[in-house]
């Protein structure tokens, strides 16, 4: 027999994690249409490359929603031939946040030293000394790994029997028939 608190504990690390809300279309904020607006100290277009990275205190904002690190790049598809000047269409590789890398929205925070977010792959990728929360809750590894659409994840450990092992902190609320 399952031990109901066990159990429970396990489903409130997995809600933690699978709550990371990018979704396929690479939106700060869950479900949103509403726009998207950056700001950095220096923007650098590299049209070769299909590339716009922003340095120096990034910062994108959707609605309620904000991701910051110290360089933001965005990747773009290549355009069809003969689309544009530029050979860039609008369509999102990729997104890759780098330095002091923070993702927070009303409900939750993630914290790490790189995020890589792979629109094909439908994947956030985020890495080192990783920490996600959600009120009290916490999380701790040194990557994290969650698909967008299903919301599955999966944090790792740094791999040995140390500090870097991978460690999540629940504070139980308080049930209805828990006596007071």
């Amino acid at each position: 027999m399952r031990d109901p608190k066990a159990v429970g504990m396990a489903a409130a690390a997995l809600a933690l994690v699978a709550a990371v809300p990018w979704g396929a279309e690479a939106q700060l904020a869950r479900n949103s249409r509403a726009p998207v607006d950056i700001t950095a100290d220096q923007l650098e277009l590299v049209n070769s490359q299909c590339s716009a990275i922003y340095r120096g205190g990034a910062e994108a904002l959707q609605e309620t929603s904000r991701l910051r690190s110290d360089q933001l790049k965005i990747v773009y598809a290549p355009a069809p031939a003969g689309a544009g000047k530029n050979g860039c269409s609008t369509d999102l590789l990729r997104m890759e946040a780098t330095g002091s890398v923070f993702y927070v929205t009303p409900e939750q925070r993630v914290r790490g030293d790189q995020a890589v977010y792979d629109a094909k792959a439908q994947t956030l990728t985020v890495t080192g000394s990783v920490v996600a929360s959600r009120g009290q809750d916490a999380m701790k590894g040194e990557r994290l790994v969650v698909n967008t659409v299903s919301g599955d994840a999966r944090m790792e450990g740094g791999g040995d029997r140390s500090s870097r092992r991978v460690r999540t902190v629940i504070y139980p609320g308080a049930r209805p028939d828990t006596p007071k």
